[in-house]
């Protein structure tokens, strides 16, 4: 008698149907759970928003909020600020490229930033372009806003090149593209944010300014409609005779020694010039939702003389909290600055809903006249002069962008 294969296969396996049956669930289960994973990886990945930062419990972002981030100290550190260094960052400028213009004493680069209520993170360059995709930020200001782009430019390098798509004749105005975020750099050249001429006698400038307190400087309000995030920086210009101009009239000046006009400190001017700036910001009916960060007056640190007398800053490690001095006039301009900011971001809290938002480096920079150039600054037409304003990179203006990122973290 002949037999089919499948009937020798159920005679030979007479439990094989029961096994099945046995096992089937397995099958609806694997597939409910993979229906599962897949739910929950697209809710978390296309559903929420995508920010990096917005995975923090609620806990930690509470203590993140309590704690004041620019009252601290430096602490000894190996890595430092080394996210990169004057050989791997291919856009280091070559004034702040300290050890390559001759600096021996490498120590300054082996601290970090404390606060006194926590821990200030690491930035973390990935997450950074990752939070800013596709936006442009500015910085609004003098050279040492320029500075502290070019330090963020760095950081930023070691993980996706930018394209250098323009520079001005005087290397102020400038713009870097990160193609694969599509985030831009924008360096905003401006001296005052106000308005402000040199006044010349026969060809040659006088170092005496006038400044226009209900005008603007065009060079930087012109380019807000198109910019998402703002860091506005001025002060170290302010520290020379000015003329306050509204109008025609002159109403105010600093250090000019006029019987007839009313003669202020430098801070005076600052003040007027950030009310006018920050209101013109507030008021912009094309600036979208404009996010300004006001970056405090970093101080220089010249020691026995100014820049063109002979004043020197050779320190090679940074002081303690209890050597500096808040009754300092770097102080009395840093506390302008955050008085005129929240000023200002009360009014658009309840106006256009505009935020103003601080990144209070003073004290940290107080500390810090073992970070500057010095006569490492490579300026040949200038030789015999030290750079005490400016900040070696790497240095320790990389931790602005520590504090950039924890303020937008909260």
């Amino acid at each position: 008698m002949r037999f089919s294969n499948s009937h020798l296969a159920k005679k030979s396996n007479p439990n094989r149907n029961l096994q099945r049956e046995r096992w089937s669930w397995i099958g609806p289960l694997l597939w409910s759970f993979l229906g599962m994973i897949a739910i929950v990886t697209f809710f978390f990945f296309f559903i929420t928003p995508r920010n990096p930062f917005l995975v923090l419990g609620p806990k930690l972002l509470k203590e993140k909020q309590r704690c004041n981030l620019f009252k601290g100290h430096w602490v000894k550190e190996a890595r430092g600020a080394g996210m990169y260094t004057n050989w791997s960052c291919p856009t280091i400028p070559e004034s702040k490229n300290c050890f390559k213009q001759g600096r021996k004493d490498m120590d300054f680069v082996n601290w970090r930033w404390k606060p006194d209520e926590c821990e200030l993170p690491r930035f973390d360059p990935t997450a950074f372009l990752h939070l800013l995709r596709g936006k442009k930020l500015a910085f609004i200001g003098d050279s040492v806003s320029r500075n502290h782009m070019e330090s963020l430019l760095c950081i930023l390098s070691q993980v996706e090149t930018p394209q250098d798509v323009y520079k001005d004749s005087e290397d102020r105005f400038r713009r870097w593209y990160f193609p694969k975020t599509e985030l831009t750099l924008i360096m905003l050249w401006t001296k005052f944010l106000v308005a402000g001429k040199e006044r010349v006698v026969n060809g040659t400038g006088t170092g005496v300014f006038d400044l226009q307190l209900d005008k603007l400087d065009d060079g930087w309000t012109r380019h807000l409609p198109d910019i998402d995030y703002a860091i506005i920086s001025s002060g170290h210009w302010f520290f020379r005779p000015l003329y306050l101009h509204e109008g025609t009239n002159i109403v105010d000046c600093v250090y000019c020694n006029d019987p007839n006009i009313t003669t202020h400190n430098p801070d005076f001017a600052l003040k007027m010039a950030l009310r006018v700036a920050f209101k013109y910001i507030n008021d912009c009916q094309s600036c979208g939702k404009l996010v300004t960060f006001v970056r405090t007056f970093s101080p220089a640190h010249f020691e026995d003389g100014i820049w063109n007398t002979g004043g020197y800053c050779n320190r090679t490690s940074p002081l303690s909290a209890k050597e500096i001095d808040f009754e300092s006039f770097d102080w009395k301009l840093r506390d302008i600055q955050i008085e005129e900011m929240e000023k200002a971001n009360r009014e658009g809290e309840t106006t256009t809903g505009r935020r103003f938002k601080a990144i209070d480096v003073t004290m940290a920079m107080m500390m810090r006249g073992d970070g500057h150039p010095g006569e490492f600054w490579g300026n040949k037409w200038m030789r015999g002069y030290n750079d005490c304003v400016h900040w070696c990179m790497p240095g320790p203006i990389d931790a602005w962008s520590d504090l950039l990122m924890a303020v937008m973290r909260k």
